[in-house]
């Protein structure tokens, strides 16, 4: 395997490995002294829009899916257990990880209005004797991560005794907002104090960590089992005479728009994104829908995810589209299409939930490129701004060797994730001070912090490029935190530039203050 930059942090150096080798690019130039740079004022940053990319996998706690895969182990093989994972993204060239923080109406946080969770110690309440949270917020980050906090806003618990809960489980406590459904216990969205325990719970890890995003999936009024949802007594009191459907939705309407306003507003550099079931509704049902013949969750757990969309309420929507191409009852083109028509023209960007854990699950799945060719049919529509894989394990898995596919086929370089608009935020001023020097094996960029930058994108060129060129999106490799890189793919003997910028939280780019041309020494 053929090693990867490695990012110089204040916490000290952190190298990965891929699945592939390095791209690499012939051509040279007459050597010039190590170090040299040019100034670069007036070049724009990257025209790099259709380039970037948001890479992420899911995380599962609940039912100990992907982590910690055993609750009782002792808290250092759990951490070993979790950085294996971040390595396993940052193999694959990924982002940016979706992290299961609240399952259960718990917390993998100290949290003053929830207990621990069960998934991490095999007890509700018990302390694990760590802040996790904190843990894995620092291990995502220093790999340059982005960490999306996933929240279930109205699930309780897999078992219906509420006996069973933490004495400080607040179901326990308020037994009144709790519903038999389906084997489990479910807060009732009608009622609006359970809206507010989501939202104090969100805005708690909002306010007291440096999360980077609010995630929710598809979990709102629970899938339709046997019988309806048992709110009959809250419609009857809440219901204000609207159809029971309406007000269903209205109800997660307020949610969703509440916390929206409230996240912005303490941070507008955190995003809002939810992840819905992969149909809104049928064609059959309503015009607006797609060609499909599936469960939607507009009329089945009352998610009305278009409305969020067109009312600006999310930052990003994930639609879970786990059909392959070409399936009669869910076509994943036809569902990619309709996607995207429903976020052009908005600031809200779109992701694709892909069904990594399908791969070889029956004939459909059994080829091991259908998740390369979504990813192929996705560059159809510039709409399609990245995808989320679920999940962790079945990525570390790489069954009938899919991941690899997915990396040789699509994740050879790394990409910066697309910039948040509508929220503020602006490019950072260009970097100065950036030298680039043999070292070792390979090249030592560094460069002097911006101001207001949050990760830096390192470029690299053939050659020695006379003055100042802007660099290109497909020169890029690195987007890191800290001041600098060392390159260990450069080549002994051949001659580079190396360009730097500066982003923000909303990953807005600088213009490269400076290109640097290096000589590697002929080893």
């Amino acid at each position: 395997m053929a090693a990867a930059v490695t990012a110089m942090m204040s916490a000290g150096a952190l190298a990965g490995c891929g699945f592939g080798g390095d791209e690499r690019s012939g051509g040279g130039s007459a050597p010039v002294p190590a170090g040299a740079h040019a100034e670069c004022a007036g070049v724009p940053a990257p025209d790099d829009s259709k380039a970037r990319q948001l890479r992420a996998m899911w995380i599962a706690t609940v039912g100990n899916i992907d982590w910690p895969k055993d609750p009782g182990a002792p808290a250092a093989e759990q951490k070993k257990q979790f950085t294996r994972l971040l390595d396993t993204a940052e193999q694959m060239n990924m982002n940016a990880v979706v992290v299961q923080i609240r399952p259960q109406s718990d917390a993998f946080y100290d949290s003053p209005l929830e207990p621990w969770s069960t998934w991490i110690t095999g007890e509700q309440g018990k302390d694990p004797g760590y802040d996790v949270l904190k843990f894995m917020l620092k291990e995502s980050h220093a790999r340059n991560l982005e960490f999306h906090a996933w929240f279930n806003p109205y699930r309780i618990s897999r078992h219906d005794d509420l006996d069973k809960l933490s004495g400080k489980s607040p179901a326990r406590q308020n037994p009144g907002w709790v519903r038999e459904y389906g084997g489990g216990l479910w807060y009732d969205p009608g009622i609006p104090q359970v809206r507010e325990l989501a939202t104090k719970a969100v805005m708690d890890v909002v306010n007291k960590y440096d999360i980077d995003a609010v995630h929710f999936d598809d979990y709102f009024y629970p899938y339709p089992e046997d019988g309806e949802f048992p709110d009959e007594a809250t419609y009857k009191a809440r219901g204000d005479g609207m159809d029971k459907g309406d007000w269903r939705r209205r109800n997660v309407d307020l949610l969703v728009e509440d916390l929206s306003g409230k996240i912005h507003d303490a941070k507008p550099w955190v995003q809002f994104g939810i992840s819905p079931f992969g149909v809104w509704r049928n064609k059959t049902t309503d015009p607006a829908g797609s060609d499909t013949r599936a469960l939607q969750s507009y009329d089945d757990v009352y998610a009305d995810t278009r409305k969020w969309i067109k009312k600006g309420w999310l930052d990003y929507v994930t639609p879970q589209l786990y059909w392959p191409i070409g399936d009669p009852a869910a076509d994943y083109a036809e569902l990619v299409g309709w996607w995207a028509r429903q976020v052009e023209g908005t600031d809200v960007r779109l992701t694709i939930g892909q069904g990594a854990y399908r791969v070889g699950e029956d004939a459909a799945w059994n080829d091991p490129a259908e998740l390369s060719r979504h990813l192929t049919l996705n560059a159809k529509h510039p709409q399609v701004s990245g995808d989320v894989y679920f999940s962790a394990s079945s990525i570390a898995g790489n069954r009938r060797g899919f991941a690899e596919r997915l990396r040789d086929d699509h994740y050879r370089r790394p990409a910066l994730r697309p910039a948040v608009e509508g929220n503020g935020g602006k490019a950072p001023p260009p970097v100065q001070d950036t030298t680039a020097r043999p070292h070792g094996d390979g090249v030592k960029v560094t460069w002097r912090a911006s101001e207001g930058a949050a990760t830096y994108a390192v470029y690299r060129a053939d050659g020695e490029r006379a003055g100042c060129a802007p660099a290109e999106p497909g020169q890029l490799i690195a987007d890191v935190r800290g001041g600098g890189i060392i390159d260990p793919s450069a080549e002994p003997g051949r001659t580079y530039t190396y360009y730097v910028t500066a982003l923000d939280r909303l990953h807005h780019q600088s213009a490269p203050a400076r290109a640097v041309t290096v000589t590697t020494p002929k080893g």
